[in-house]
């Protein structure tokens, strides 16, 4: 074995171990610390494998680090540590040391240089999350959290079988650029795209995230839709099929936001949009279009991290979360305000904010492949982008009518996780080279020219008229917009109760026709009697599982 450095990914997932023996101010030095250390440790090692051992005759490669890997971990440290910051005083132990392995676990897996490594911190990361939505200590995280679970698992036994497969076909475990050409690299696209939110299973995170608490939906938005990006960025780059996927993301999450009143809702259905613009940019597949994915990533992260900071204060400081019951609370929420607006127009690619260096590598690129259908329909996403995140958002809950509540801004620590995000949104959009410096290939590329800054601000300004034009519409109700969700909630239902019913006669038969033999031959031994023991509980933990999962679904 060999390990010349120490893993940023298992330091935290270690320091998650810990967390839950501190308290106070020694807890808040801790995990503010050691996402500074992951850092240090990341940037410190040279390109290449520092970290392998062999394992059943197969080499596992635990760091593997680039340019890519690089980018990715620097972005998850900044984020664990701002996250760390917002949540320090008021979130539970048990919520950080869940965050810290959930982190810990996405980190590995973008350090993995081996298929088997990846798909262990993969499901570690599914259990990990689990346990952040479960945190929140309520019905509905417990019901969302075991939705979120099953999904996963699911994910995970289909990426599972296609490495399987694929070790089976090569010989190789060495995780690289592939295409789907087998049906081992088709179950291993699946299984990256469930995480990533694609159709049909995609109602899964707008389910899960806003059930977390107010400080795990932060968490959540950073990791598993991203680290899923980066695996499609690694293995599948230059996909085609993913462009169209990516499209329907786009305009699948533009269209649920603008129904949704929960404001948590709203930008969890943005996450999907987001993610969308970074899996057309895979499919491209240029060196243009991957440094643009991978950038809109970098500033996906924060400015989303921003954008439910600021709605987590809100929901922090007076418990509500739909739209129909907040407005006007930037009287008494200033900093809350200003912060969230400044995260809503980089999530809207405004100039001289983070989202605008990004998006546009995408929309570049597919004009330079001479994809105009492309570029027209990310065009209109962008407005659209505009209209339910950059608009609708910060008007329902801090402008429209005066719900009449007056809390004040958040605890100071949360004010400063969002200030920190606020302006790292404005610093990348002002100076962007901060940010190609990072990327993976060589950026020749000038976003702000004349063109391209009066083409947005025009995208910008229609969507705005378009949205107060159409105010009267664009006011919510009480209301439920059902889902793809609505198909395995009901079908999973009456599944369950099929299956519990059959198994109710099968261990039935069983139990006579145990009991008939032990009549019939006089088999009472031990070793018998465990036998009929051991097959009967069996049965029951069976039905047991079946009928715990009817009553969650």
């Amino acid at each position: 074995m060999t390990c010349s450095l120490f893993h940023p990914g298992l330091l935290l997932i270690l320091s998650g171990l810990l967390i839950p023996f501190l308290s106070g101010t020694k807890r808040t030095i801790f995990v503010l610390l050691i996402p500074c250390l992951a850092l240090l440790s990341v940037w410190s090692m040279s390109f290449g494998s520092h970290c392998s051992f062999n394992y059943l005759g197969f080499e596992l490669t635990l760091i593997n680090l680039d340019a890519l890997s690089r980018l990715f971990i620097t972005v998850f440290s900044i984020t664990v540590f701002t996250g760390s910051l917002f949540c320090c005083k008021q979130a539970s132990s048990k919520e950080l040391a869940a965050a810290f392995i959930y982190a810990g676990g996405a980190m590995s897996v973008v350090l993995a240089g081996d298929l088997l490594s990846l798909f262990v911190f993969w499901e570690l990361m599914a259990l990990a999350s689990t346990l952040v939505i479960w945190s929140a200590q309520s019905k509905k995280s417990l019901q969302a959290g075991m939705r979120y679970i099953v999904i996963h698992l699911l994910g995970g036994v289909i990426l599972m079988c296609g490495i399987s497969a694929y070790v089976n076909e090569t010989g190789s475990i060495l995780f690289t650029a592939m295409q789907p050409d087998s049906i081992a690299t088709w179950l291993i696209l699946c299984g990256f795209l469930l995480n990533a939110g694609a159709p049909p299973l995609t109602a899964w995170l707008a389910d899960a995230y806003p059930e977390a608490s107010f400080s795990g939906t932060v968490f959540l938005s950073a990791f598993t839709t991203k680290t899923a990006v980066y695996v499609l960025l690694r293995g599948f780059p230059g996909t085609e099929l993913l462009v169209y996927i990516g499209l329907f993301m786009i305009f699948y999450g533009i269209i649920y936001a603008l129904l949704e009143n929960d404001m948590r809702r709203i930008l969890a259905y943005s996450i999907i949009n987001q993610v969308g613009f970074m899996l057309c940019g895979i499919g491209i597949g240029t060196e243009m279009a991957l440094n643009g994915a991978a950038a809109h990533a970098f500033t996906h992260i924060i400015y989303k991290a921003l954008l439910l900071m600021s709605a987590g204060s809100v929901l922090y400081m007076t418990g509500k979360h739909k739209c129909t019951d907040l407005g006007g609370l930037v009287q008494s929420m200033p900093v809350t305000a200003v912060c969230g607006i400044i995260g809503a127009l980089a999530i809207s690619s405004f100039p001289l904010t983070s989202g605008f260096v990004s998006k546009s590598m995408v929309t570049q690129a597919s004009v330079d492949e001479h994809l105009l259908w492309v570029w027209l329909l990310l065009q209109a996403a962008s407005a659209g982008v505009f209209l339910h995140a950059g608009i609708k958002f910060p008007w329902f809950v801090f402008f429209q009518k005066d719900s009449g509540l007056r809390p004040d801004d958040p605890p100071l620590n949360m004010k400063l996780a969002m200030i920190i995000f606020a302006i790292a949104c404005v610093l990348l959009g002002v100076f962007p080279n901060l940010l190609y410096s990072m990327l993976p290939y060589e950026v020749n590329y000038v976003p702000y020219t004349a063109a391209h800054v009066l083409t947005q601000l025009q995208l910008l300004l229609f969507s705005g008229l378009a949205f107060f034009v159409m105010l009267p519409l664009m006011k919510r109700t009480l209301t439920i917009s059902l889902d793809f969700d609505w198909f395995y909630r009901r079908f999973g239902k009456v599944l369950s109760i099929c299956i519990l019913e059959n198994l109710c006669r099968l261990q039935t038969k069983i139990n006579r026709s145990l009991s008939g033999l032990i009549l019939k031959e006089r088999l009472v031994n031990k070793l018998d009697i465990q036998l009929s023991l051991g097959m009967g509980m069996s049965m029951v933990m069976i039905i047991f599982i079946i009928s715990l999962s009817y009553l969650l679904f």
